[in-house]
């Protein structure tokens, strides 16, 4: 963006920067995800007053509409994210910044039309120079069509006078191989510094702090190794089934959907060694570095590492929960699975010989995700046996969703007793004040140019170096149907519960 002096506005007695002016063109405006997060986060932004003064929206989609109608169509959308705000009284100041314009992704013609000589109109109208942001909102099958052709109209082009990003949304690729591939379409255009991978879970807040967490409190990085820690649990778990993304999901499945980018990023957070200054880059590469420790899944004993589960049919309410196999748009015989349950070991000087247990899954017993960073237990208890067995080790659990906070388990003396151990919960919750969520906060930072909440391509491509035999592997004995299965409602199929007791371990409730 343009050089000048940064704005900031001070939020929560801290200070932050407004970015600079620029536009903000979404391919597939008209779609499921600008509908239920962009348009609602950038309005937050706006009557938060955090967008620039000289911004304005170009939304393109195959659906033809005017600009009258995308606006309705949009304020509907803002009215269902904030239904509280009967008046939103700021909707006709952010509704002059909304345009639209219909486009055939695949037309080459139409991007030399519709964007190339449309955008200099509105820049000059809006006086946001040449800074542009392209969102890629759309199925990853069109993809690198509007990368192509963004490159072809030499719309993908940086000068003096403007910027050019783009921001893609996950799965970046399927496997491997189809990672690769589209990143010589994305490079074949844009250079590393233009592209924005988003893995949404890095802007939520409570991940955020994690960082700081650990590297602002000395207290905890002396104990941040494997001499002090047991194990690690990250869980990631839904109550919702498939609802409308049986689509995309039977060709994805959980370990696509959710570890490739989600868990792995939240346990490289956590194995992560400290940066030497905490700037993007040096972030991404601690976080590389322990992509590139992780030991390869034994492939010929993956049952001993691996488990995955597809939900079945259970009560809930007034009317029973279908099987994943009874959802629409779903194979009668489909061996997707909708759970799995890993067993990761990061083989480096800090972590050698730890597991980090990882879970996610659809329809389980309760939705949440954390870290739970369960410590050794003490080498010797000089306490008698009546105080009833082992003592609990301590336990930090970082909670990412929805109880966002951290709770740290410590064991102390029971009141009124002679010897009788409590675990007691050092609880701490956040005070919610302006709260920007995850979506905001990747709009907010691929405005300012700041990669930090965002994936690199070195670190894709590790993640699918690691995944892609696992999958590989999943599907060669999925093909006929042949999954176990758990209810709904529960906390996963019974062989999850065997990866951790074969270690003398157990799942923390959900």
């Amino acid at each position: 963006m343009e050089k000048t002096t940064p704005l900031t506005r001070n939020v929560n007695s801290c200070e932050i920067e407004i970015p600079g002016s620029c536009c903000l063109v979404i391919f597939g405006a008209s779609g499921d995800l600008a509908k239920r997060k962009l348009i609602p986060s950038l309005y937050h932004l706006f009557t938060s007053r955090m967008l620039p003064e000289r911004f304005f929206i170009l939304g393109t989609g195959r659906e033809a509409m005017t600009t009258e109608r995308f606006r309705e169509v949009m304020l509907g959308a803002v009215r269902t994210a904030f239904p509280g705000d009967s008046a939103l009284s700021d909707w006709p100041a952010f509704s002059e910044k909304l345009h639209y314009t219909t486009l055939d992704y695949r037309d080459p013609a139409a991007y030399v039309s519709g964007l190339r000589d449309r955008l200099p109109e509105l820049e000059r109208a809006y006086q946001t120079k040449k800074n542009r942001i392209f969102y890629l909102a759309v199925p990853p099958t069109i993809f690198e069509d509007i990368i192509n052709n963004l490159g072809a109209a030499g719309l993908a082009q940086e000068g003096d006078d403007g910027s050019s990003r783009i921001v893609i949304e996950k799965p970046f690729g399927r496997d491997l191989g189809s990672a690769r591939r589209l990143e010589e379409v994305v490079h074949g255009h844009f250079l590393e510094h233009q592209v924005y991978r988003i893995d949404h879970y890095l802007a939520k807040e409570t991940v955020q702090n994690i960082l700081m967490f650990r590297f602002a409190n000395s207290i905890f990085e002396p104990l941040w190794n494997r001499r002090y820690i047991d194990h690690v649990q990250i869980t990631a778990a839904e109550t919702l089934g498939v609802e409308h993304r049986a689509g995309y999901y039977e060709q994805a499945g959980v370990v696509r959907d959710m570890f490739q980018n989600h868990m792995l990023q939240l346990l490289a957070i956590t194995a992560m060694e400290p940066p030497s200054t905490f700037k993007a880059d040096r972030v991404r590469d601690e976080k590389v570095k322990v992509f590139r420790s992780i030991r390869p899944f034994p492939l010929d004993r993956l049952e001993e590492a691996v488990v995955v589960g597809q939900y079945a049919g259970g009560a809930g309410g007034a009317s029973p929960i279908p099987a994943y196999r009874e959802e629409e748009g779903v194979a009668p015989r489909s061996g997707t699975p909708t759970y799995a349950a890993m067993k990761v070991f990061v083989d480096n000087w800090r972590w050698q010989g730890v597991s980090f247990y990882l879970r996610s899954g659809k329809r389980l017993a309760a939705r949440k995700t954390e870290i739970a960073i369960h410590f050794r237990q003490v080498p010797h208890s000089m306490f008698p046996s009546s105080i009833g067995g082992p003592i609990e080790p301590c336990v930090l659990a970082l909670r990412i969703q929805p109880d966002e906070g951290m709770t740290l388990t410590i064991q102390t003396k029971l009141p009124g007793s002679k010897v009788c151990l409590n675990p007691v919960a050092l609880n701490f919750t956040y005070n919610r004040g302006v709260h920007l969520d995850a979506y905001e906060w990747v709009l907010l930072d691929c405005m300012l140019g700041d990669h930090m909440l965002f994936t690199r391509q070195d670190g894709v491509e590790e993640t699918w170096k690691l995944l892609t035999p696992v999958i590989d592997r999943l599907e060669q004995t999925s093909n006929n149907g042949d999954i176990p299965f758990y209810s709904s409602g529960s906390d996963g199929p019974e062989e999850a519960r065997r990866l951790l007791s074969q270690d003398g371990r157990a799942w923390r409730p959900l």
